[in-house]
Parts: C-alpha cells; structure tokens; sequence
C-alpha cells in the first residue's frame, strides 16, 4: 500500500513508521504543524508539535530512507480543537482536545489529504487494533492495556477505520517500542511521552482560559442555593473538581465539596458532597459508529461504557431513542460532565460513542 505515515515526533510514530517500511509499504512521512507560533524546544513531556518535534520527526525518515514533509495544518487546528475548547468551556461543558484532533485534524483532514494524493491509509503510533470482523472491519483496545488508546480513537468512522494503519497496537508493552527504537537508532528512544494538552505545554488551563475568555466575578453557591463563595470566572471549573475552590463556608459535615454544575448563563458554580456526583444516565445526541452499528440499535442492548481516556469501563445498557445515544451504567459513574466523550465497547472491540450532552443524578430527587 501507498502510506502517509503521520509522523508526531515522538518514539511510538517513529516505530509506527519504521514497521510500515518493513512491511513493504511505500511509506511518506508528514509531520503536522498544528501551531503558527509553535514553541522551539519541549518542556520535558509537556506539550508537542515544536521545532524540535518536526526535527526528531525528520531525522527518522532520514534514517528510514523515506520522504518527509511538514503540513501546516494550524488553522484548521485553530477552528476545530482549539476554537472549540473554549466556546466548550464558556458552554460550561468540559471538552476533550485529543478527541477533537482524532475526529477533525488526524482522522479527517488529514486522511482526506491523503486520499486526494493517492495514499491508501494513514499511519499513526496509537496504540489500538483493527480486525476484520463477520460485518466489516472492526476497532479493538489495544494488546499493550496500560497504553491502550481506543477510547480516543472511539471516534472513528467506518470509512476512516478502512483507510487506517496501527502498526503498535498488538505489541505488549511500551518498553518493546523504546527497546526496538533504541536497535535502530533513533535518536527519540528515550524521548519522554507528551501528555496534558498539547496547546497548554505550562498546564495552567485556568490561567490559559482566563487569557483567552477574560475574568467574571461569580458566585458559588452549594444545592441549596447559599452562597459559599466566589470565583473569577465560571469557566475555569469543572465537574468532579475538588481543589482551587476556595470555598468562605465550609459544609456542615466538615467533609470536602465537589463541582457539580457549571452554570455558564448566570456565571455561576454548584458545590456539593462526592455523593451527588454519581450519575445514573448519561445522553448525547452528537453520536457515531466505529464500524458496523448494531442491528438494532433502537433496542437496548448490553455494553461498557468508559468517560475518559484512562477509566475503567463499567458495564451498561445502551440505546438510541429520540435521537439520542442514552446509556445506563449498572453501578453509577462519578464526575462525569457534558462535554466529556462517552465510549461503549462490546468486550475489547469500540461501539461507537457519543459527547455527552445531559446526566442524570443517580440520587433521588430531594436526597
């Protein structure tokens, strides 16, 4: 096959690429420049797509014998991920960046690129499994649990899923990875994994958001409508959040409050007890198929469903009704927040998914 091997810099895509070129694939490296004021040098493991990053990307496909480009891509990240994480957080939902990029940036733009240049597949270092499966081809989670990456692919469509490539995903450890980049001499083998999000290298997201959106003095209120104190912008909150709350009055019980609500309209956030954050249903009307859908969808029909990237998937029941892709977790969920991606898998292989756009407490009402 004719591969775009998408090439981020880093030991898992550099390994991605080298094994495509072993495999016999006519491969062509890209690195996407996805900032137009990109950073020069890397924090450590924070952020990604600098200078730097193009430069290790480069020098392995010197080391591969295979061509190499760099894409700018920035304003269609702009739009797409960055643009949208903060109209997001002003909606008071919490977004997920990495899913945006997967479905906008790496699996859409990208791929439509690739295929208008003739290739047949883009490949990346993610850490998932395709098979073939009685109903087309299938997204699995990957043999390597720990570096498992299926939940943000989970966006994936059957037609991007046909024309995609994960050399890594069957192999058992991140440590076989380093090991192989270290025998063929990349200079990346030790090069430490980028996390948090990308166009935030520092990690300040309150700080970031407040640059981009500014500062609101609100209010914070607990369920039963006290104010318990204040805050400088709602949009730096979120479900489930625990620190940085600064709270006047402390709870009756002594015990430590958590972000229930962002209530962007009125500019204000909603505290309470770990307990009222377990979540009983969860909905979403933006949903998609990582292949084949379910026969019959508007039946409901036994799943996992997982809220974040790194979560344990919790047996459910699915079901689409009025349009909507609605979920019941046998045991409840906790901090879960619109916004947030839910993933539901039948064993290792994705369903589908959906952004979360409604909860339901699992609490009574009045408790």
């Amino acid at each position: 096959m004719r591969i775009l091997a998408a090439m981020s810099g880093g030991v898992d895509s550099a390994v991605a690429a080298a094994r495509a070129v072993d495999a016999g694939h006519e491969v062509v490296g890209v690195h996407l420049a996805l900032s137009r004021a990109g950073g020069t040098l890397r924090t450590g493991s924070r952020g990604c797509c600098t200078i730097e990053d193009a430069m290790d990307a480069r020098r392995v496909a010197d080391k591969l014998g295979i061509p190499f480009y760099v894409w700018d891509f920035s304003e269609r990240f702009r739009d797409h991920v960055i643009d949208d994480f903060v109209a997001e957080y002003q909606a008071g939902r919490t977004p997920n960046p990495c899913m945006r990029c997967n479905e906008k940036i790496k699996f859409a733009a990208l791929l439509e690129r690739a295929l208008e240049l003739g290739f047949d597949a883009v490949c990346t270092g993610h850490y998932a499994i395709l098979r073939e499966g009685e109903r087309g081809l299938e997204l699995h989670r990957s043999s390597e649990e720990a570096k498992d990456q299926s939940y943000v692919l989970g966006v994936l469509t059957a037609e991007q899923l046909a024309h995609t490539y994960f050399p890594l995903g069957e192999t058992p450890s991140k440590a076989l990875v380093r090991a192989e980049a270290e025998a063929r001499g990349f200079t990346v083998a030790k090069k430490p994994d980028s996390y948090d999000i990308c166009f935030i290298p520092d990690g300040d997201t309150r700080g970031w958001l407040a640059d981009k959106v500014g500062t609101a003095p609100g209010e914070i209120l607990d369920r039963e409508g006290a104010v318990v104190g204040s805050h400088d912008g709602a949009h730096a909150f979120t479900v489930g959040q625990r620190k940085g709350l600064r709270l006047g009055v402390p709870a009756p019980d002594g015990k430590p409050r958590f972000v229930l609500e962002v209530r962007p309209v009125t500019n204000t956030v909603v505290v309470g007890p770990k307990e009222a954050l377990a979540i009983g249903e969860l909905a979403g009307a933006r949903f998609t198929w990582a292949g084949a859908a379910p026969l019959d969808a508007t039946t409901p029909f036994r799943c996992d469903v997982q809220v974040r990237a790194h979560a344990d998937p919790v047996p459910a029941v699915a079901v689409v009704r009025d349009g909507e892709l609605i979920v019941t977790p046998d045991d409840p969920l906790h901090g879960v927040a619109p916004g947030q991606t839910a993933v539901i898998y039948d064993g290792t292989r994705v369903i589908g998914q959906c952004t979360i756009d409604r909860t339901v407490s699992a609490l009574p009402a009045g408790v």
